[in-house]
């Protein structure tokens, strides 16, 4: 289960980590006026901007329940076949989810790989409840 886990944790870090190489290049380019980042305000990013950031927070959404899941999959030594191919398919989603919002970001294809992670995590933890 700690495979799937640190693969979404990787996933979020290099969002993290163009988020805030993009922020920088904007304020030092000037297209973002420096001061914006102090409270947010003040000025408009550019659209990468602002999808890199609506898809970091994203990563910190949802996926809370999935590390909750995964840590009492470990803590209470249930690792399985099932928990842990629900797992690597929610992680699979959540890359796709953010390949599509960073990408052409079509509405309806990135509410899909949406519905479908979140169907998978509720899946997840209705397979912790059978078995707890």
């Amino acid at each position: 289960m700690i495979y799937p886990m640190f693969a979404l944790v990787l996933l979020t870090f290099f969002v993290g980590i163009r988020l805030g190489a993009t922020r920088f290049a904007n304020a030092r380019s000037g297209r973002v006026k420096g001061g914006y980042y102090r409270l947010m305000q003040g000025d408009t990013p550019p659209d990468g901007e602002l999808k890199l950031a609506r898809n970091f927070s994203n990563l910190f959404e949802g996926p809370v329940l999935f590390y909750a899941f995964g840590a009492i999959v470990i803590a209470k030594n249930l690792a399985a076949p099932l928990p842990l191919a629900l797992a690597w398919g929610y992680v699979a989603l959540r890359a796709v989810h953010t390949v599509i919002h960073l990408g052409r970001n079509h509405p309806i294809h990135r509410f899909l790989a949406f519905l479908v992670s979140s169907i998978l995590l509720l899946a997840m933890w209705g397979w912790l409840a059978l078995v707890l």
